[in-house]
């Protein structure tokens, strides 16, 4: 009861004065537009996962529980593959396929070069890629059915 009352102090207090006496940290400018161009940074080398405090990406995609029907539509939606390729994978280095947390995205090379490929089954409805994609290109709409986690 006493962190309801908290969380509700907390809340409008920010939210009319714009201060809140337990220090709410403010970012100042939208999380996409703090990715960098991949030549500029160092890539990160993962250990793999282990299965006792690690653990793949789809073994944690089972666990989540989601669902989803196999004839629905993409809920992931895409405005300009073109501008996908020339910049999300181009400049950034395809960040998509390492910031989801369910795999959902894959940069696949075929016959015609790179390709962009949405898992859209494995998505656990996070959102992440509607607020880190750097060009705002992933829209994120919600998936029929409600078989999320």
């Amino acid at each position: 009861a006493a962190g309801v009352a908290l969380g509700g102090l907390d809340m409008w207090l920010t939210e009319l004065f714009g201060w809140s006496p337990f220090g709410t940290m403010s970012h100042g400018k939208p999380d996409h537009e703090c990715l960098l161009p991949l030549e500029k940074v160092k890539p990160i080398r993962y250990e793999k996962p282990d299965g006792v405090l690690t653990f793949d990406k789809l073994s944690s995609v089972f666990l989540s529980n989601t669902n989803h029907e196999e004839d629905q539509p993409v809920h992931l939606q895409v405005r300009d593959m073109g501008l996908q390729k020339a910049s999300e994978h181009d400049v950034y280095g395809g960040p998509s396929q390492r910031y989801c947390p369910a795999g959902v995205y894959e940069w696949v090379e075929g016959e015609g070069g790179v390709r962009f490929q949405i898992n859209a089954q494995n998505c656990v409805h996070c959102k992440t890629c509607d607020i880190k994609d750097p060009n705002q290109n992933i829209t994120w709409t919600t998936p029929e059915g409600g078989g999320g986690p």
